[in-house]
């Protein structure tokens, strides 16, 4: 009986395995392989593909910009989704909340981009509405075509900015990252929320904790289980946030907004196979450290 039991399980898994060997393992073993030959003639080549990413600075540019904007905005999205989610959770709202968070992304990522169009750009559809904002009493314009945030500097007498084609890039990209993801983390965090005990908050309660008391030294170390994987799947989501930077400043944005999956499509682009093997290789490297950290930290309490 054990033997059919596994023969019935072995037959479901099959499908889903074999996806993945067909899909991801064996692609990825040629993307190692190619790591270690030269683009032309594939002859091995060794270590020297890796040496050169440190010689490139598009590759360097790019790695600084991904690490510096996983350092922001990681600690961020945790720290605001899970203050979020422990407010909802005394809302008798909560439902409405969940939605409202929720709703971004439901968003195509074209009509993300276009959101950012309308608020950051220096031109905007409100093109179409030339003197829509003037100051009172001169009748002089104050909007002459720029986005909606331009629009409103614009009212206070302050002149505009190119947001997607400054510095302000990055900060821009920081908050659409917020934005799209905080949803999703504080849902997580309120089904780890959910799981505690009520008589720990009754007890601490008794001996006398208040409530910033039991949100430090009762819930926070309870939710250790759920910090690992919001903190995996937030650091996953942080490289999806490629589709609306393309869509707004295509493949060569300000500097600020140059990530590795600007540089990842431009040197696929340019059939720089060797670099752009290399260079996924270092990168899943640098992430799976990263996640096994991660479980050295905090995973060992799921087990």
């Amino acid at each position: 009986m054990k033997r059919v039991k596994r023969g019935r399980g072995a037959v479901w898994v099959f499908p889903s395995l074999a996806g993945v060997t067909v899909f991801y393992f064996v692609p990825y073993v040629d993307v190692i392989r190619r790591s270690v030959t030269q683009n032309s003639g594939g002859s091995f080549a060794g270590v020297r593909n890796f040496r050169e990413l440190f010689r490139n600075d598009a590759f360097l540019l790019a790695g600084g910009n991904t690490l510096k904007f996983m350092a922001v905005c990681i600690p961020l999205l945790l720290a605001v989704s899970l203050l979020l989610a422990a407010a909802v959770l005394r809302c008798r709202l909560a439902g409405f909340y969940k939605w409202v968070f929720l709703l971004p992304m439901a968003l195509p990522a074209v009509s993300v981009a276009l959101v950012w169009k309308l608020v950051f750009h220096g031109h905007g559809i409100l093109n179409a509405l030339p003197g829509l904002f003037r100051r009172a009493g001169t009748g002089e314009a104050v909007f002459h075509g720029h986005g909606i945030l331009n629009a409103l500097a614009g009212l206070f007498g302050r002149a505009g900015t190119d947001w997607l084609h400054s510095p302000a890039a990055f900060w821009v990209m920081v908050v659409s990252y917020l934005w799209r993801n905080t949803g999703y983390n504080m849902i997580l965090w309120m089904a780890g929320i959910r799981q505690i005990d009520e008589s720990i908050y009754e007890a601490a309660r008794m001996d006398g904790a208040n409530e910033r008391q039991i949100f430090t030294r009762v819930m926070l170390p309870n939710l250790r289980q759920v910090l690992y994987t919001v903190s995996v799947l937030s650091l996953l989501n942080s490289f999806k946030v490629f589709r609306e930077a393309y869509l707004v400043a295509g493949s060569y944005p300000d500097d600020s907004m140059y990530m590795m999956q600007h540089l990842f499509n431009n040197w696929f682009g340019a059939l720089a196979l060797d670099k752009l093997s290399a260079a996924s290789v270092l990168l899943s490297l640098v992430i799976l450290v990263f996640i096994f950290g991660l479980y050295r930290a905090w995973g060992k309490e799921m087990r």
